[in-house]
């Protein structure tokens, strides 16, 4: 597959010049702007560093530079790795070993103290170079090709050293194609770009939006925590594609403003990273009726997503644990028994992916490498350790086989609690946590966002929310204590933050 993905970027500052590519506060860059400052970024990079592939660092969060550096690393032979300003400057350091980049790039002017092998570039150089190399425009043979690494996403490592993903041209080509394609994706369309650079979900809208030529929109984490200002960023700005996870589309829904009458532009919602809970969905149909709610599934290692389904009226109803789509034309999902043979339809597994988005493993990590990744029928495989089921082509995911706990000899998984919590009628929005004593887990923890109930007393809430859960849960998977708060935390990337909430309630519960 060769999409020209750079060069059908680069084809919108001729075609359609002052188009705004991003918005960001009262930033904007128009795609001439994308394509004027990325060729001579990548033209500096070249002169600077021939014959030289090592990987970029790019940090900052959601400044526009962001996207040119990323477009001009990959015009001048290299892979852009994306380093939220989120990510302790350690861990930054780490990520610069492994990797052995030679470039730091920064948005926020910090430089990388400490080290001697990388050079940091600030604002002010950045703009010196923006300004030296004007006009110059990059060779296209100096751009990354096929399976040359196109991004490194580094994702926790259980070692507690991150992993970087490699992601070459084909596979994101396979995606954005796939995306482009499946979604309906139109020309021209304004993109939420809620996730930061250095989450893979982010990818959903940057690389289909730049494409096809639309805007992204993009959000900050100061303003997801002020969300007046938040719903004040969604009123003006006409979205037409919102890409988050579950987790920030729940958030919003707290506020009875947040509908089609604030986002009347809306039209189509994609989520992935995150389990899609059936009462969410329901609630978007209700406030969004003219919208389309994509679910969808896929690691980091798989290039974003592989699978999706529409969810409708139907589905919902259907199912109470929603699925998460059929996968894309050109990959396989398999389900892998625990001997390693293929389990039969409807039979439960570990979810292994194969085909051309499957990345080509951990950067300098080639032991990891061999435990996650295989080789199936001469394709590239990756085993997710995500239980999962087929069903007709369907897949339906059970959660992370290494997040089952074994409680008082029972063995459970928290997502399925979890869906059957978020069920309640008295629920707004809530987490389960095991909580241990003595390395062995001593019972589960529920923190919960109540809706509007007549209840005076907090026991009574609990004793309401444990009836609903004993009709459909055994007594040994029910919370033994319950803690209410007014919201439930969520890190950098729009994931419930499930370390912050047990750091709380470990000092109070």
């Amino acid at each position: 597959m060769n999409l020209k993905l750079i060069e059908t970027i680069d084809k919108w500052a001729v075609e359609n010049p002052d188009k705004k590519a991003f918005v960001w506060r009262e930033q904007q860059l128009t795609y001439r702007q994308l394509k004027e400052r990325s060729d001579a970024l990548a033209c500096w990079i070249t002169n600077e560093y021939p014959n030289d592939d090592s990987p970029i660092l790019v940090h900052g969060h959601m400044q526009p530079e962001m996207i040119i550096c990323f477009l001009a690393a990959v015009k001048a032979g290299h892979a852009y790795i994306p380093v939220d300003i989120s990510i302790p400057e350690d861990r930054i350091h780490r990520m610069i070993e492994g990797s052995g980049a030679k470039l730091f790039i920064s948005q926020e002017a910090l430089t990388i103290n400490g080290t001697d092998k990388i050079r940091s570039i600030n604002p002010f150089d950045l703009n010196k170079i923006f300004e030296t190399y004007k006009g110059q425009k990059p060779q296209s043979e100096e751009a990354v090709q096929g399976e040359d690494n196109y991004y490194i996403i580094y994702t926790s490592g259980s070692t507690g050293n991150p992993k970087g993903v490699q992601i070459t041209k084909n596979c994101l080509e396979s995606f954005v194609n796939w995306a482009v394609n499946d979604f309906g994706l139109q020309q021209g369309q304004v993109f939420l770009n809620q996730a930061p650079f250095s989450f893979d979900l982010s990818v959903m809208d940057l690389y289909p939006c730049l494409y096809t030529g639309g805007t992204l929109w993009a959000i900050d984490k100061a303003m997801i925590a002020k969300p007046k200002e938040l719903f004040a960023s969604f009123a003006q700005s006409n979205i037409e594609v919102w890409t988050s996870t579950p987790s920030f589309a729940e958030m919003c829904l707290m506020a009875p403003d947040f509908s089609s009458d604030m986002l009347p532009s809306l039209k189509k919602f994609l989520f992935c990273g995150e389990v899609l809970p059936n009462n969410v969905a329901k609630q978007l149909l209700e406030r969004f009726p003219e919208a389309e709610i994509i679910n969808s599934y896929g690691p980091t290692e798989a290039t974003v997503a592989v699978t999706s389904i529409t969810i409708d009226k139907d589905i919902i109803e259907k199912y109470d644990s929603l699925p998460v789509g059929y996968c894309k034309s050109d990959c396989q999902i398999l389900i892998m028994k625990e001997d390693g043979t293929i389990a039969a339809d409807g039979e439960k597994g570990e979810i292994v992916i194969v085909g051309p988005s499957v990345s080509k493993g951990y950067l300098s990590a080639p032991e990891l490498t061999e435990k996650a990744f295989m080789t199936v029928n001469g394709e590239r495989a990756y085993r997710t350790k995500d239980a999962g089921i087929l069903e007709d082509g369907l897949l339906f995911c059970h959660g992370r086989m290494d997040n089952q706990i074994k409680l008082h000899g029972y063995r459970m998984e928290i997502e399925e609690i979890e869906h059957h919590l978020r069920s309640s009628s008295y629920v707004n929005a809530g987490v389960v946590l095991p909580i241990k004593r003595n390395d062995a887990y001593d019972y589960l923890l529920a923190i919960v966002v109540p809706n509007e109930h007549s209840f005076e007393k907090e026991f009574q809430l609990t004793s309401a929310i444990k009836k609903e859960l004993a009709a459909e849960l055994p007594a040994y998977m029910i919370p033994r204590k319950f803690v209410y708060q007014s919201s439930i935390p969520m890190t950098a990337n729009g994931k419930v933050d499930r370390k912050a909430l047990l750091k709380e309630v470990t000092m109070t519960v």
